[in-house]
């Protein structure tokens, strides 16, 4: 079967799979929200001690962009290491406890998803009816609840060291561009560094998102899932890569998309009289429409994946189902 073919059918089935399962796009759509309001309070709050420590103006302060005020407040706090201390020991417990939030839903959205592909028949095969996609629906709330609690400790291992590898390869990118610049080199190779750094980035995602899908459908630990994510991914590549380049272009135009929507939006707030009442509850809608799309995206991609996944677990023992290798059902605690 060609590629393009099989691609479509795998995107497709990833497609009905997550739309069977929409209370996850909600529930992480409603996580990642909360997630970005928690890191708004250290920002607000290093405003404050700028103000109070340093002497900053805070209206000046407010009306810079979140990342030039996180560089502000930083660099406003270097001449008082204690305070600058205390904020970044605040900033690290929300991020380090937002993180874990994170991890926590997670793993009850990719056990859902792995549990739907493995109850649904040939849904992407036509004709396309409710009852078949429907075949697809796993989620319930104990049941999600329960594999959130038994495969948090797993994913929150996998989280912090992506974590690490952040920091460890952000780290890595400022020293080199640095060291770079000192020696005169020109924008050229600070380009081509980071061009590089995203690429590495790009690459450690898609690693730890297969290694998340393994975990849940083998139900296995970390370090026995990595070796599954490597054969998986030399087995796989061409399909994983198509369906990563395309959920890449899906992205990218969900955000085009919410860029032109957030200017119209600005237009609306000059019509006279009911620019203002309407621009406000507008702005609302468009947030959480976004956050939604964005989250159903992301899940049609895992449920491809995961369909990726259980095909190649069940070709290397033909003409079986490898039940003990894919998930059946509430994780074990």
């Amino acid at each position: 079967m060609a590629l393009s073919h099989t691609l479509k059918l795998t995107l497709k089935r990833g497609a009905l799979v997550a739309a069977a399962n929409w209370p996850v796009a909600i529930i992480q759509a409603i996580a990642d929200s909360l997630f970005k309001m928690l890191l708004l309070a250290p920002i607000v709050g290093g405003i404050f001690l700028v103000a109070l420590v340093v002497g900053e103006d805070p209206g000046a302060l407010m009306s810079l962009d979140w990342r030039e005020q996180a560089t502000t407040i930083v660099t406003s706090l270097l001449s008082k290491p204690v305070v600058l201390t205390a904020w970044v020991a605040s900033l690290s417990v929300i991020l380090v406890g937002g993180s874990l939030f994170i991890f926590l839903i997670k793993a009850g959205a990719v056990a859902v998803l792995v549990r739907g592909d493995r109850n649904a028949g040939p849904i992407e095969q036509p004709p396309l009816l409710p009852d078949v996609v429907a075949q697809a629906s796993a989620f319930t709330v104990d049941d999600f609840i329960a594999s959130s609690r038994a495969l948090f400790p797993r994913y929150a291992q996998l989280g912090l060291t992506l974590l690490g590898v952040y920091v460890a390869s952000g780290a890595a990118y400022f020293i080199v561009v640095s060291a770079s610049r000192n020696a005169g080199e020109g924008w050229a190779i600070a380009g081509l560094l980071t061009v590089a750094f995203v690429v590495w980035i790009t690459v450690v995602n898609l690693v730890y998102l297969l290694t998340q899908i393994v975990i849940a459908a083998d139900d296995c630990a970390v370090m026995a899932a990595l070796p599954r994510v490597w054969d998986f991914l030399h087995r796989e590549r061409r399909s994983i890569a198509g369906v990563f380049l395309v959920v890449l272009a899906l992205v990218v135009g969900a955000t085009g998309a919410s860029f032109v929507a957030a200017a119209a939006l600005y237009v609306i707030a000059f019509v006279p009289l009911l620019g203002l009442p309407l621009v406000v509850p507008l702005q609302l809608l468009a947030w959480a429409l976004r956050g939604i799309v964005f989250q159903y995206i992301g899940l049609s991609s895992i449920a491809a994946y995961v369909k990726l996944y259980r095909e190649a677990r069940a070709s290397l023992v033909p003409g079986r189902v490898t039940e003990e290798s894919v998930f059946t059902g509430p994780i074990r605690a």
